[in-house]
Parts: C-alpha cells; sequence; structure tokens
C-alpha cells in the first residue's frame, strides 16, 4: 500500500499545514520563517554553516525523491498508478505555487521541481525497465 503513495505528498501536505496554518502557528510571512536558522554548526574552518527550517524541508524532500526514484524501477501496475498520483501531486504544488500566498517561495519552489523530476523519472525509468522485462532490443538496420 506504501508503494502506491507518492512520497513527495506528505513533504505538500507538511507545507500546506505551515502555509495554511500560518496565522495562528504566529508567522504571517512564510518566506521569513523559512529562512530562520535552525542549526547553526561550527566548523573546523572555523566558518558557521547554518541550516535553515527550508533547508530541512529540502533535505527531506530530496530523501523521498531519492525512494520515489528506487521505487519507479518496478514494473507493476502499482507503479504506474504511483506516477498518476505523482502527477496530481505536481499539478497541486504548481498550482499552490502560482495561485496561493505563502507559497512562492524558494523552498516551495524546489519541493515542486522534485516533484516535477519525480514524474519524469519515474515514467522514464519504468518505460526503461519495462523494455528490459520485455526483452525488447533495438533493431539494427541490415545492410
Amino acid at each position: 500500500m506504501l508503494r502506491l503513495f507518492p512520497l513527495l505528498l506528505i513533504v505538500l501536505i507538511i507545507y500546506n499545514i505551515l502555509a495554511l496554518g500560518g496565522g495562528a502557528m504566529g508567522h504571517a510571512d512564510m518566506g521569513a520563517w523559512l529562512s530562520q536558522n535552525a542549526i547553526t554548526i561550527h566548523m573546523f574552518s572555523g566558518a558557521n554553516w547554518t541550516f535553515s527550517i527550508g533547508d530541512f524541508i529540502i533535505l527531506i524532500t530530496l530523501v523521498f525523491l531519492f525512494v520515489e526514484v528506487v521505487k519507479a524501477t518496478r514494473t507493476t501496475s502499482r507503479e504506474i498508478i504511483n506516477h498518476a498520483l505523482s502527477m496530481l501531486t505536481f499539478v497541486v504544488a504548481l498550482v499552490e505555487f502560482i495561485t496561493l500566498k505563502g507559497f512562492a517561495t524558494s523552498p516551495f519552489f524546489f519541493i515542486m521541481v522534485m516533484t516535477l523530476f519525480d514524474v519524469i523519472a519515474g515514467y522514464t525509468i519504468s518505460i526503461v525497465a519495462a523494455e528490459h522485462d520485455l526483452g525488447i532490443a533495438a533493431v539494427t538496420p541490415s545492410s
């Protein structure tokens, strides 16, 4: 059942809760809230590496994107449903980015682009895997 569900939708839901519940949570300006430093790590070079809340959300999205790409290597009918749900996730993210206040931030833009990569990679990897499973080989013209 988990293979049917696009994991990037989890990040999209979390971002929706944060952005749409922003007034109730005390951060009406999503861009400023996402750029707040969550962690500062002192490096051996003497520099400070700051890790913001938006960076953490993007990191989670990258991990889920990796899992989605690995899931795309299967060629079952479940994966076709997963690809369709991933396409729906991308469309929802695109509409939110364009139309809703609080979604025009760099972290959300990267989340939206990763949902697009999930769709493209999912279909591409599935087609290539299916060709290998079916034994379809490139036909070379004989001279």
